[in-house]
């Protein structure tokens, strides 16, 4: 019973994302989107034509927010598809950012991300925001709260046409 109710919810939620997708459309602005990572690196959606996108607001704050970053590097790190953004919001401190980064391991880029960063994207009206964008750098998606890496490769798989391509990892 247990397991028929966990599989219940987790088709409820699912149900939740797509439905979002449909409202992305009327949401999400970025055409195109330019960011600084805390490196220096310029990041534009154009760079990434042929992979998913996920954007990723977040703060070091928040519970919610921290819980998903595992499941954010470890699709990062899996998938040659995919590329993820970490923007994160309403800091202080540049260092106490970086520090969490350092102590999460979060290996894809951070941006030290305002206002005037998420209004590229489309609305952050909670932490964690989260917005995919499809291969051909399309809006597919946007979540608000926590999301899954399960969560996130069932609607790509979903809705891709070419299978996901995995990374290599330790020796062939």
């Amino acid at each position: 019973m247990t397991k028929l109710l966990g599989e219940e919810m987790k088709r409820c939620a699912f149900s939740i994302l797509l439905c979002l997708s449909l409202a992305l459309s009327a949401v999400a602005q970025a055409k195109d989107f330019t960011f600084t990572d805390h490196t220096g690196k310029k990041l534009t959606l154009s760079d990434y034509k042929g992979k998913w996108v996920l954007i990723n607001f977040w703060a070091t704050w928040c519970p919610p927010c921290l819980k998903e970053i595992p499941d954010l590097v470890s699709l990062y790190e899996s998938r040659d598809d995919v590329m993820v953004i970490g923007i994160a919001m309403d800091y202080r401190n540049p260092q106490t950012v970086l520090k969490y980064v350092k102590s999460m391991s979060i290996s894809y880029p951070i941006v030290l991300g305002d206002k005037k960063t998420a209004a590229q994207i489309g609305p952050v009206s909670m932490l964690p925001t989260t917005y995919l964008f499809d291969p051909a750098g399309n809006p597919a998606v946007y979540k608000v709260g926590l999301v899954s890496r399960e969560d996130l490769e069932e609607f790509m798989r979903e809705n891709s046409a070419a299978k996901p391509q995995s990374r290599r990892v330790g020796k062939p």
